[in-house]
């Protein structure tokens, strides 16, 4: 099974299809390890194998955002990202499943090891990549590589209230694991926030079931792009338009969400990280066999096990959702010898 939103509402599931590209539900586990305050148990959401190709949060927003794009009658999407972005990449991926061509709109970002490859899954599955940001004229590039080419444009992180669904779906679909007994209702679930697409429609998703488990949205991105107020816009659009979907979805349901707010893990910005990041991904790998990274998961990695050790703990049940993808991409870091695709502007990321 792997559509709990329709479980739980039919009608919504009847009038919000989606392309059945993710491997759900993703697995649960507990898993023990040591940290210098003694032994610490916590369990883990695996979205970092969503997918057989490519894992990761993105891929349940995809599901609906590209089943509109083929419903409308694209034949082609347009997203935006970084250099780096595994929401870019993946909606290059998943629209390249699903016979769509890719236009992903890339920024420059600071350069971290994983940019190159990145690059180069793009090339080799031959997305269409457009420098973007800066003093380019954005409204040219929109005329240029959108406009009557039957483009169905998905934003940035793919957080919109319709990407949400997907994370009200994991919601429910978490619930129903703990109904099962795979592992005990968590007091906390940290999870690595941007652009806040996810974490909105996991506490929707969650207060829709009931569950009283509070999430901290950690930070990873400035505060133009994700911030509290916008995660409080986005909860409250998809509840409305939910509602108005199914009336069996409670309309005040924005007002129930219990989550946290922490910032105090950015580092100074997207990309950017410190030794309690790096310290974080570094005891994820020996006492959890996780691959994490600085830009995402470290930091919500680094939040849980900071308050994990604080004085404060009193034995709290956490749990880790993994959004980093832990596929192995079919491609190296090295600089092809021909760009193809590639801006020569982002040569720069390669060593």
């Amino acid at each position: 099974m792997s559509d709990f939103l329709s479980d739980a509402f039919p009608r919504l599931g009847r009038r919000l299809p989606k392309l059945a590209l993710a491997d759900l539900p993703t697995p649960v586990e507990i898993r023990e390890m040591t940290l210098p305050a003694g032994r610490r148990t916590i369990a883990i959401k695996h979205d970092d194998v969503s997918h057989a190709l490519y894992g990761g949060n993105k891929v349940r927003k995809l599901e609906y955002l590209l089943r509109r794009a083929v419903e409308r009658g694209a034949r082609r999407v347009a997203t935006f990202g970084a250099a780096g972005s595994n929401h870019a990449l993946a909606t290059a991926i998943l629209a390249n499943d699903v016979g769509l061509e890719c236009t992903c709109f890339l920024t420059h970002q600071k350069r971290t090891p994983k940019v190159p490859m990145t690059l180069n899954m793009h090339r080799r599955i031959g997305t269409e990549i457009v420098r973007y940001g800066g003093s380019i004229d954005q409204l040219a590039l929109f005329r240029k590589y959108v406009q009557h080419r039957q483009a169905w444009v998905v934003p940035l992180g793919g957080s919109s209230w319709l990407g949400a669904v997907g994370f009200v779906n994991a919601g429910l679909e978490l619930a129903q694991q703990i109904a099962d007994g795979h592992i005990p209702c968590p007091d906390r679930i940290y999870i690595a926030t941007g652009t806040t697409g996810s974490t909105a429609g996991l506490l929707l998703g969650l207060a829709a079931a009931r569950l009283s488990t509070q999430v901290h949205a950690v930070c990873v991105v400035e505060p133009q792009f994700g911030s509290q107020e916008k995660l409080d816009r986005l909860l409250r659009k998809t509840t409305l338009l939910l509602n108005r979907c199914d009336p069996a979805f409670d309309a005040d349901l924005a007002d129930r969400v219990n989550f946290v707010w922490r910032d105090e893990f950015l580092a100074g910005g997207y990309a950017e990280f410190d030794k309690r990041t790096t310290d974080a991904v570094t005891a994820a790998k020996s006492e959890l066999g996780l691959n994490l990274e600085t830009t995402y998961t470290g930091k919500a990695m680094a939040a849980m096990l900071h308050d994990m050790q604080s004085a404060d703990y009193s034995g709290e049940a956490c749990l880790f959702w993994n959004t980093h993808n832990s596929r192995v991409l079919p491609v190296d870091s090295e600089r092809p010898a021909t760009l193809d695709t590639i801006p020569e502007e982002f040569l720069r990321y390669y060593g």
